[in-house]
């Protein structure tokens, strides 16, 4: 019965080792539009064509930490559905994914908030620092009218707007990396009206932080020193009796 119990507890060993020391990130090289600094989960996700999706499902560590984190986010996502009627909440793996009509936060060709955005993020911010173990990447975006260049600086400038206003309403600023993609990644068609107007947009990715990530679930506990450290395994096995 021992030797079956040894068995058992290196097998969940090595499951539970993958799934849970899964909290490391990409080395997708950093492009594009950024700003502020990047660590952290967020640090090695944010390359050049890694939409606020992208950067969501590339945080994702699975196993059972991961699917706390997932239920975590639920509630989070319902807080955010109910405050925020206008804006697009979708959960996405193990995090969450944000997005306005950038016509719900500026006006044409500006990058200062008009008097509905602050509303809007008056709610954001009030959930995000209800659940301080998140990092937070704000994507700006537009259609393809005007310079690519000119695109790419005021999509830039709209998701820092947004960052400072949310760290004024007490969003922890190192919480929070800010990119511009200009019109480099669209969303729709920008050959119509109604393409280019889902193109003008807002992306904001919510995901679990290196604390959030790194914490053992309840029912997990360190191993006996007779095995190696930093090792879970289930207390169900290690109770068992020989």
């Amino acid at each position: 019965m021992k030797t079956n119990n040894k068995i058992l507890s290196l097998l969940l060993i090595s499951l539970l080792t993958f799934g849970i020391l899964g909290c490391k990130t990409s080395n997708a090289l950093k492009g594009g539009a950024i700003g502020g600094a990047a660590g952290g989960v967020l640090g090695g996700l944010l390359s050049k064509n890694n939409t606020a999706t992208g950067v969501i499902v590339g945080a994702a560590i699975g196993g059972s930490a991961g699917a706390i984190i997932g239920r975590e986010m639920d509630k989070q996502a319902e807080e955010l559905e109910r405050e925020l009627k206008q804006a697009e909440v979708e959960r996405v793996g193990e995090g969450i994914k944000v997005t306005f009509d950038s016509g719900l936060l500026f006006d044409v060709n500006k990058s200062s908030l008009n008097t509905m955005a602050k509303t809007n993020l008056d709610s954001l911010a009030k959930t995000l620092n209800k659940y301080p173990e998140t990092e937070i990447v704000i994507d700006g975006h537009t259609d393809d009218t005007g310079a690519e260049k000119y695109n790419m600086k005021l999509s830039l400038e709209r998701a820092n707007t947004v960052q400072d206003y949310l760290q004024n309403k007490g969003v922890n600023n190192s919480r929070i990396v800010t990119r511009g993609f200009g019109e480099s990644l669209p969303k729709s068609d920008n050959m119509t009206d109604a393409g280019r107007s889902e193109n003008r947009r807002v992306e904001i990715g919510i995901v679990a932080n290196e604390k959030k990530c790194r914490k053992k679930p309840k029912r997990l506990r360190e191993a006996p020193s007779s095995l190696k450290p930093g090792f879970l395994i289930l207390r169900s096995v290690m109770d068992t009796n020989p």
